[in-house]
């Protein structure tokens, strides 16, 4: 942290130029926070220091030194496109097209994976339209993976019937998430006669994704 020394105190009677280069320093560093050494303690609530290894503020609480959020860890990834089952009740990742905004996560290698850069809790948004080309009954399926490993009890069913009809279905989940994990969306049908469709644009209406997901990091 390198700062100006306060000014060394005047010879003389020169007092007021020395008043002056002490409130030119002052102003310059009252809003700085005092970086964090190894010897800190966070045994009093309250105390708010700068994390320079990491590069983010942290605040005492509870014995512990805990991150204070800025405006990093958020993304809005879609698909532009229809999404056709090949076969019937076989798994198939998402793989997100078009980013719209997106700090601290991305997509990755394949597509279908969004990678955060820090550990957090993430507050996670899935939306999909369907539809239908029959009117036999037909089940689609949702569910995440995390690092390519399914996630319990986290399974999203929707049955779907009459030909040429369409339903949008949206689903938060929250997920907490090491630096370099990846989450993934994956969904099955009981039937190829169901897609993920995308919606056309109009002359009133832009075009609509397939399939949305938004991720925003809501604590450490």
């Amino acid at each position: 942290m390198s700062l100006q020394q306060i000014p060394p105190k005047p010879t003389g009677n020169n007092w007021i130029n020395w008043a002056q280069r002490l409130s030119a320093y002052l102003i310059r560093i009252r809003s700085l926070l005092r970086h964090k050494t190894d010897n800190e303690s966070a045994k009093d609530n309250g105390i708010i220091l700068w994390d320079e290894e990491n590069g983010y503020p942290i605040v005492s609480k509870d014995n512990v030194f805990r991150q204070v959020l800025l405006a990093d860890g958020y993304g809005t990834f879609y698909v532009d496109s229809d999404v056709t089952p090949a076969a019937a009740d076989t798994a198939y990742p998402i793989n997100f097209t078009d980013t719209i905004i997106s700090n601290g996560i991305s997509v990755g290698t394949p597509a279908s994976r969004l990678v955060v850069d820090e550990a957090g809790f993430y507050l996670v948004t899935f939306t999909v339209n369907i539809s239908s080309s029959n009117s036999s009954a037909k089940t689609l399926r949702f569910w995440p993976k995390l690092n390519g490993v399914d996630v319990p009890n986290y399974t999203i069913a929707v049955t779907i019937k009459d030909n040429s009809t369409a339903i949008t279905m949206t689903r938060d989940a929250l997920v907490q998430l090491a630096a370099g994990d990846y989450i993934e969306a994956y969904y099955a049908t009981d039937t190829t006669n169901a897609k993920l469709s995308a919606t056309a644009a109009t002359s009133y209406a832009p075009a609509g994704a397939s399939v949305m997901v938004s991720v925003m990091r809501i604590r450490q």
